[in-house]
């Protein structure tokens, strides 16, 4: 499974991050970014959710 985070609609809340840092990360322009590519499987749930939490719904899990 592979994340993505729009970077236009991105508000840099750090959400994601905070439900799932083995996954997001912050990029040099201050907004989410994935750092793991594939998600690992030990954290896909963690991952789904922070997708789930998102506020502004930029962040998309796909298999």
């Amino acid at each position: 499974m592979k994340a993505s985070v729009d970077q236009e609609g991105c508000i840099a809340c750090t959400l994601c991050i905070s439900v799932c840092p083995e996954v997001f990360g912050m990029n040099a322009e201050g907004k989410s970014q994935v750092i793991a590519d594939p998600i690992p499987p030990d954290s896909l749930a963690k991952a789904q959710e922070a997708a789930d939490t998102c506020p502004v719904s930029v962040i998309s899990i796909s298999g």
